[in-house]
């Protein structure tokens, strides 16, 4: 264990491509370079608030012991290795090219290298102006910095792909934000995340050269990328392969959002990462009542674009804007058009298999794919709480006899009771699944094993979360450091006071249910 104010950095990210070295903070564009070096604002007095022991073990990190090492996770004070600098990266934002956008409030302070040699990027959010806040002031609020602390190590947690995060420091400094967009501004407590992934790099990075036509950064993007992050790939065909492994990746990613009914919110192609992790978490939210209709982004109102049920579409469609933005690289778009083209079969595969584990399935066999489509159905059409009726289905009879019962039985997870219709459907559905279940090759204990291991018991609905950063604010912590010990066990019971359905006043308050981009 190092701790952060002794370690030497590495920073091979600037020492392999052009940047901005002006440390200049007016906003602008920054044609022919891959970041601009800048230096983190100063806040009043950073207090450490939380802090991942779990991750600080993998990365080899010390817990900060005094003020000054606390100081760094502010940006107040930097270790004299680093060198902080905003990445430059454009995106797709609702479907629609928004060109430059870059690290507007993001300031990456180096490489930190762990003792079983893995490279992490450590992250300041909130850590003040760049060329890239475009008239912004940089900085996050306490709201959304603790969402993404948390969020971020609970996606951990369930054995989702994602960025990580060490601390959240409160910043003494005040913010002003407008929180629905709708003129209401107020002030906020400030705060500050450091997070860390083997890179934050992400499909907008590879798009800004494109379509700048800087065919040599991104050419040595793209090789400097597959080389450290994907070593494995060598020859003459290893952009499309790593093309491919991109896709594989975020099929499986998109797959896992699914399963635990997690809905990103913001997904424009700035928010994709190249290596398949959840990044940028921003107006997110677990489905409560089962909605493929579902945002919970009031930017994303009234299309819908980045609805539950659209993700995996979305995700398809993102990805090709990543080959659009690779073509300079090929002399034909044969390859990359064929290899986009596999990513719909190589998802369902995927999320049929996924489905076979939540529905305790023992493989997806000839007719599956119709039942698993039916039950989605009847969900949609029935709006259950997704976390509670798939943890009411592991302990269903199999010897189910009527519709009374099977309203019975799921009664706890209707947020509405469902017409007659409805509970004949249900009642229909489930004997199909039944009959199912009767033909598996396993026996029922490993039935229900899998779909314990399918299914969290936990999540971290945003009412909770809202309900944490209002005691914060107020000065308490109890609630916090409550879901912060829960979302390390989300298979388990240990926390099922936290196992209900969303309170019918947290549909109704700001910031429970839907939240817009503000942070």
């Amino acid at each position: 264990m190092e701790r952060i104010i002794d370690k030497i950095f590495d920073n091979k990210f600037i020492g392999n491509f052009p940047g901005d070295e002006s440390g200049e903070l007016t906003p602008r564009q920054t044609p022919g370079v891959m970041y601009a070096k800048v230096l983190p604002s100063k806040v009043k007095s950073p207090q450490l608030i939380a802090w991942s022991d779990e991750l600080a073990q993998e990365i080899g990190i010390e817990k900060p012991m005094d003020n000054l090492e606390i100081a760094m996770l502010a940006g107040n004070h930097l270790n004299p290795t680093m060198q902080p600098y905003a990445a430059n990266y454009a995106g797709h934002q609702f479907g629609n090219w928004a060109g430059q956008l870059g690290d507007g409030r993001a300031i990456t302070l180096g490489e930190w290298k762990a003792p079983n040699s893995k490279s992490w990027e450590l992250q300041l959010k909130g850590a003040g102006l760049t060329p890239y806040s475009r008239g912004a002031d940089g900085r996050a609020v306490l709201r959304s910095s603790v969402r993404e602390y948390l969020m971020s190590e609970a996606m951990h947690h369930l054995g989702i792909p994602t960025t990580r995060a060490l601390s959240l420091v409160t910043t003494g400094d005040n913010v002003l934000r407008d929180m629905f967009y709708n003129g209401n501004a107020a002030y906020e407590p400030g705060a500050i995340v450091l997070r860390a992934a083997p890179s934050f790099l992400r499909f907008g990075s590879f798009e800004m050269p494109a379509s700048r036509k800087e065919v040599e950064n991104l050419k040595n993007l793209v090789e400097w990328t597959i080389q450290q992050h994907y070593p494995h790939i060598k020859g003459d065909d290893s952009i499309i392969r790593w093309f491919m492994e991109i896709q594989e990746r975020t099929a499986d990613m998109i797959v896992e959002w699914m399963r635990v009914g997690f809905v990103h919110g913001v997904m424009n192609t700035d928010n994709m990462s190249i290596l398949g992790l959840t990044i940028d978490y921003g107006p997110y939210s677990f489905l409560d009542d089962y909605d493929n209709n579902f945002t919970p982004n009031t930017t994303d109102l009234p299309g819908r674009r980045y609805a539950f049920g659209n993700q995996p579409a979305v995700a398809h469609w993102n990805l090709g804007c990543l080959a659009n933005a690779l073509v300079p690289l090929f002399e034909k778009t044969d390859e990359l058009e064929k290899a986009l083209r596999a990513y719909k079969p190589l998802y369902l595969k995927k999320y049929f298999e996924m489905m076979a584990d939540k529905l305790g399935l023992d493989e997806v066999r000839e007719g599956d794919k119709k039942l698993i489509l039916e039950i989605e159905e009847m969900l949609n059409e029935l709006s259950p709480d997704m976390t509670i009726f798939y943890q009411l289905l592991i302990d269903l009879d199999v010897e189910l006899a009527s519709e009374e019962e099977a309203y019975v039985h799921f009664s706890d997870s209707f947020y509405d009771k469902p017409s007659k219709a409805g509970v004949s459907k249900l009642f229909e559905t489930l004997q199909k699944y039944i009959q199912r279940l009767k033909t598996n090759q396993c026996d029922r204990a490993v039935s229900i094993k899998k779909m314990k291991a399918a299914n969290p018991r936990f999540i971290l609905r945003n009412y909770l979360l809202h309900q944490a950063i209002e005691e914060l604010e107020q000065g308490t912590n109890t609630l916090f450091k409550e879901l912060q010990a829960a979302l390390k066990e989300p298979y388990t019971d240990r926390f099922d006071k936290f196992f209900a359905k969303r309170p019918d006043w947290a549909g109704k308050k700001a910031g429970c249910s839907m939240l817009s981009c503000s942070s």
